[in-house]
């Protein structure tokens, strides 16, 4: 039925000629509208699940494990520690953070942030591959979080930031060093559009006019505040789902995995466990200085 429905949409839209770029923001819109129908946020999850749906009606007698990590962060140990690759959705914030260009967020400040390192997601692979050697054709789903076991908080995630900036700032291509503001967290959509018109609305008309009376001279300023404007109020759609989400995943079956690992003597070579994780010494001595390194 969405594929009929996508096929449809597209269909009408080549009707009437529309552009490359109307045809992308049409389909964007009726996947929102479609995944949030269905009770999703995004169609990044919409389709996941989807995909999950297909697979396990599709299988047949096929071996089949789902696991499902929450927001991956860098590396925790292996092959070295802070390693990543891309920018992933807590990240995007300690960047534009660390870099100076953005200093307010949207969230409630008692929401967990659930998040793994990238080579405790790669373990957990592996060990269900080895505890699923044998043939069956129980359908296997495991969470691999750390919601449940081991909490960090949005506020926590937020003060390691701005402490490890204010100590280790960044320094920028003309060899500066960025000096960060104070991070505002707000509670809601209104708010953050109040703080926009009261610190950032007055100086983008002053550059307006300015910009208009200099003959574009400041045109650079202009474009830039305008930009930082809209990707503020971006960031805040895009993880809205997010930043006042209050569930925690139940990890039983993958506390199971782990549990059958230890057993095996295996626990240090493949571990998965995040209450091995020190939150404070985790992020201001790999995860930041790692995204430092390989993504800024």
């Amino acid at each position: 039925m969405e594929q009929k429905l996508v096929e449809e949409a597209l269909k009408e839209l080549q009707d009437r000629n529309a552009t490359e770029k109307e045809v992308r923001l049409a389909m964007r819109v009726l996947g929102i509208e479609r995944a949030r129908q269905h009770g999703w946020p995004n169609t990044y999850s919409f389709t996941k699940s989807m995909g999950e749906m297909l697979l396990g009606h599709l299988k047949e007698d096929l071996q089949f494990i789902i696991l499902r990590p929450t927001i991956i962060l860098s590396t925790y140990k292996e092959p070295f520690p802070g390693w990543i690759e891309g920018m992933k959705t807590a990240d995007t914030f300690i960047v534009g953070y660390g870099k100076g260009k953005q200093k307010l967020a949207m969230g409630g400040r008692e929401t967990i942030t659930d998040v793994i390192p990238a080579d405790m997601v790669v373990n957990s692979v592996i060990a269900a591959m080895v505890a699923h050697r044998n043939p069956s054709s129980r359908i296997a789903v495991y969470h691999i979080s750390s919601s449940r076991r081991n909490q960090i908080k949005i506020d926590d995630f937020i003060r390691i930031g701005v402490d490890y900036f204010k100590k280790n700032p960044w320094i920028d291509e003309r060899g500066k060093a960025v000096k960060v503001k104070k991070f505002h967290l707000l509670d809601s959509m209104d708010s953050l559009h109040k703080y926009i018109a009261i610190h950032y609305m007055p100086s983008l008309k002053i550059l307006k006019w300015g910009n208009l009376i200099l003959c574009r001279h400041l045109q650079v300023q202009h474009t830039n505040l305008q930009r930082r404007i809209n990707q503020a109020i971006e960031l805040a759609e895009l993880y809205k789902p997010y930043m006042f989400f209050k569930g925690i995943f139940d990890d039983t079956n993958g506390e199971m995995l782990r549990m059958a690992t230890r057993e095996s003597n295996a626990d240090d070579t493949f571990n998965f466990d995040p209450t091995t994780i020190q939150w404070d010494k985790y992020l201001k001595e790999t995860h930041i200085p790692g995204l430092v390194k390989y993504i800024f």
